[in-house]
C-alpha cells in the first residue's frame, strides 16, 4: 500500500497552504512600529488570525471586514514591508492581496457596508479556524487598550455563528462561501 508523503492537499484542507504560510511567516519589528498595544505577541495572534481568515475571502473573492484598531496597523506595517509581503501573499494565497480600505474603492466601483464586511469576516473565521481554536480579533482591541476600540459585539458573533448552524441550512462539503446567503 502505498502512502501519501504530500505535505498539504486541497481536498483535505482547503486552508493548509495558507495555514502553513501564516505560521511560517517573521513578522520583523518594522510591522510594528505604528502599533504601540501590548502585549504584542497577541496583536500578533491577532495579525495571524486575521491573515488566516482573508485566506478564505480570497478563495471566494470577497472584501472582509477589519475587526482590529490594532491588528490593522500591524497589518499595514507588514503592507510597507514590500517585498516580505509581496513573497508571503504568493506562498499563502497564490496571489497578492491587496488593501480595501472603505472609501478607497476604485471609480465607479461601490463597496459593500462595513457590517457585512465584518459578518463575512465571522464567516470566514468560521472555516479556517482550528478545532477549538479561540478568535482573538472579536474583542483585541479592548483587551490591549486602544482608545476607540473597534470590535465585534460577542451577541453578533453568536448570531452570525448560528445563523451558519442552522439545520435548514444547505449542508456541504465544503464550507459556503462568503457572499450573501440567500434564504
Amino acid at each position: 500500500m502505498a502512502v501519501d508523503s504530500r505535505p498539504w492537499w486541497p481536498s483535505r484542507d482547503p486552508f493548509g497552504r495558507s495555514r502553513a504560510a501564516v505560521a511560517a511567516l517573521e513578522l520583523p519589528p518594522a510591522v510594528f512600529k505604528t502599533c504601540p498595544w501590548q502585549p504584542r505577541e497577541l496583536v500578533e495572534t491577532g495579525l495571524r488570525q486575521w491573515l488566516r481568515c482573508c485566506a478564505a475571502a480570497l478563495r471566494d473573492d470577497q472584501v472582509i471586514g477589519m475587526p482590529s484598531h490594532a491588528v490593522d496597523e500591524a497589518w499595514h506595517g507588514l503592507i510597507l514591508c514590500t517585498k516580505r509581503y509581496e513573497v508571503f501573499c504568493r506562498r499563502a494565497y497564490g496571489r497578492f492581496m491587496h488593501h480595501c480600505p472603505v472609501g478607497g474603492e476604485p471609480p465607479g466601483m461601490v463597496g459593500d457596508p462595513m457590517h457585512e464586511q465584518l459578518r463575512r469576516t465571522v464567516i470566514a473565521w468560521s472555516m479556517v479556524a482550528l478545532p477549538g481554536e479561540q478568535c482573538v480579533l472579536w474583542d483585541l482591541d479592548g483587551r490591549v487598550g486602544v482608545e476607540h476600540p473597534w470590535g465585534l459585539d460577542p451577541a453578533r458573533v453568536a448570531a452570525i455563528e448560528a445563523d451558519l448552524n442552522r439545520p435548514d441550512r444547505n449542508r456541504r462539503t465544503r464550507p459556503a462561501p462568503l457572499g450573501p446567503v440567500v434564504p
